[in-house]
């Protein structure tokens, strides 16, 4: 069973039901944080209920990993050095942790889509 981690973005997609995201969170392990957790439950208040925010933001809380100052550091190098790409914050840190852990970075986001230990998913 792999470990990936799984960024904002597939995690909503998998939420939405989209079945390209099914098998990460079905068959192999994920990690994230709560910067990802924290879009994910805003995204619910968007889309669905306060409820349904606080159902999501619990499953995965258990699946958080902390940051610790240099993977912070590292993730701002990074997000500076690839500018062009217009990587988010939270996605810059979540990239680095990937690299950092050596396990692949799952997302949808096309900012990455041709970026070295990135699962890119449509």
């Amino acid at each position: 069973m792999a470990l990936f981690f799984a960024d904002s973005y597939a995690i909503i997609e998998y939420l939405k039901g989209n079945k390209r995201f099914s098998k990460y969170f079905e068959e192999h392990d994920i990690i994230t944080t709560r910067l990802n957790l924290m879009e994910v439950y805003y995204s619910a208040l968007l889309d669905a209920t306060e409820e349904l925010a606080e159902s999501y933001y619990d499953f995965f809380l258990g699946k958080c990993v902390d940051l610790d100052d240099g993977t912070v550091k590292s993730a701002m190098k990074l997000r500076f050095r690839e500018k062009s790409r217009g990587i988010s914050y939270v996605d810059a840190i979540g990239y680095e942790l990937a690299l950092e852990k050596n396990i692949k970075f799952l997302t949808g986001d096309r900012q990455f889509e041709a970026m070295k230990n990135v699962e890119f998913m449509k």
